[in-house]
């Protein structure tokens, strides 16, 4: 689903140094730093604790409650006279059995090969987990069919599977126990995800209490992020870029809320480029967000028309990425160039792990201005 008028995928690049990348979050987690970047364009520097004071009575915060599946998994093939190493990542669950993942590397695999899935030390009923790769794809997407089904296949997969951490974080460190932790929101409660919706990620009981004492309202969506959200995206134009399907719901009860609030004069604040996308994806050409459940591949781009959402929390996101386009979307371009390069010169941490920027919608939001 392109929403936007197509354009050169450079336009989205900006330098960013590796030292930038945060590889372990803020403690606690709402000491993080937060950029607020108004409608204006104006930059302040602040932190995640003090959301509340740029909220108001009756704003309504829309978080994804989705929760992170230790989706990774290792192995070998077997059945053939050799048995090379295999790693996959699910990505997609497709039904009781079958999941789509990529694989690496893909090359050492074909239709109907089998992978033996294991973990030393760890035990998963009989030790181990087969999968028959069903159907190849062309970027070592595979489909896998498990010998395991439903709850006894989610229980193997949680036994053997690790935390999916996020590759620029994954290439400087290795994924430890504190990661199974960290990389979930407060809010998990729904498996299905192979990432964290990551602005989600700031949160505490103590931030949750004072939005309410302030009379924000929080209000509960699920997209299951996929892998393909770490993608920068290759392709010279926008127009080309091929977007991830991901699974999503808001609840008609949810959606009533939103509309009724909204109705008053309060705002809808998305918790993340999950949530906004999703509520984009339920809202009608007026604006009245619809009762969602489904798949939605919408891909934001400036010259977006939004319709839902007044304000977004999110981190800070990489180059090329649809993220990065997203935001300027948002806000603009120019501005979140120069937001970037403020948080930039001024220390942020960036990604997954990393510090929150505040954004209210561009006053007159206009292709790339």
């Amino acid at each position: 689903m392109q929403c936007a008028d197509t354009m050169r995928t450079d336009l989205f690049d900006f330098d960013l140094p590796p030292e930038s990348i945060a590889l372990r979050p803020a403690a606690p987690r709402d000491s993080a730093r937060m950029l607020v970047v108004q409608g204006d364009g104006v930059l302040r520097d602040r932190h995640v604790s003090e959301l509340p004071q740029w909220l108001e009575a009756g704003d309504q915060l829309v978080v994804n409650d989705t929760r992170v599946i230790p989706a990774q998994l290792k192995g070998r093939r077997i059945g053939r006279e050799t048995e090379p190493k295999i790693e996959a990542t699910l990505i997609k669950r497709l039904d009781g059995s079958r999941w789509q993942a990529l694989v690496k590397p893909a090359k050492k695999l074909a239709s109907g090969d089998r992978i033996r899935f294991g973990n030393e030390g760890k035990v998963c009923l009989l030790g181990h987990l087969d999968a028959e790769v069903e159907a190849k794809g062309a970027e070592g997407e595979v489909t896998l069919s498990f010998s395991f089904h439903g709850p006894a296949l989610d229980q193997a997969i949680s036994d053997l599977g690790t935390t999916p951490l996020p590759p620029y974080i994954a290439s400087k460190r290795t994924p430890d126990e504190r990661d199974a932790a960290d990389y979930q929101t407060m809010f998990a409660a729904n498996e299905g995800a192979v990432a964290a919706p990551t602005a989600g990620l700031h949160f505490t009981p103590d931030l949750e209490a004072a939005l309410r004492q302030r009379g924000v309202e929080i209000n509960r969506v699920t997209l299951h992020v996929g892998a393909g959200t770490f993608l920068p995206v290759k392709v010279e134009d926008t127009a080309e870029h091929r977007m991830h399907a991901e699974w999503g719901t808001v609840s008609a009860d949810t959606a009533r809320r939103l509309n009724e609030a909204r109705a008053k004069g309060g705002r809808i604040v998305a918790v993340g480029t999950t949530s906004l996308r999703l509520l984009e994806s339920a809202a009608d050409a007026d604006g009245k967000i619809q009762p969602f459940s489904g798949e939605t591949s919408i891909f934001i781009t400036p010259g977006y028309r939004f319709r839902a959402v007044d304000i977004l929390l999110t981190n800070f996101h990489l180059p090329r990425s649809t993220l990065f386009m997203l935001v300027s979307a948002f806000a603009g371009l120019h501005t979140m160039k120069q937001a970037y390069a403020h948080a930039i010169a001024g220390g942020y941490r960036f990604y997954s792990y990393g510090d929150a920027c505040l954004l209210f919608r561009a006053r007159e939001p206009s292709g790339l201005e």
